[in-house]
C-alpha cells in the first residue's frame, strides 16, 4: 500500500511506470480543479512525469476537496 504521512509518501508496492517500466518517485505534484491549485506529493515517474493517484486518495480526500469546491 501506498503510504501517505505528513506528505511523506513511499512506493511499498514497487509500483512502475506501465510505459517507462521505471519505479514511480514521490514527487511534489500540482493539481488543478475549478480553478483551484494544490500542491501536494503523488507517486510520479521520473522519466515521463506521469503520476499514480491512488484509489484511497481518490475516494477520500480528493473526494472531500470536490464537495468543499462544489459548495462555494
Amino acid at each position: 500500500m501506498t503510504e501517505y504521512d505528513e506528505g511523506k509518501v513511499k512506493n511499498t508496492e514497487n509500483i512502475v511506470c506501465d510505459l517507462c517500466d521505471l519505479p514511480l518517485e514521490p514527487a511534489k505534484t500540482v493539481l488543478t480543479y475549478m480553478r483551484s491549485t494544490f500542491a501536494t506529493i503523488l507517486l510520479r515517474c521520473p522519466k515521463c512525469k506521469q503520476c499514480y493517484f491512488p484509489e484511497d486518495l481518490a475516494l477520500g480526500q480528493a473526494v472531500e476537496v470536490e464537495s468543499t469546491l462544489e459548495e462555494k
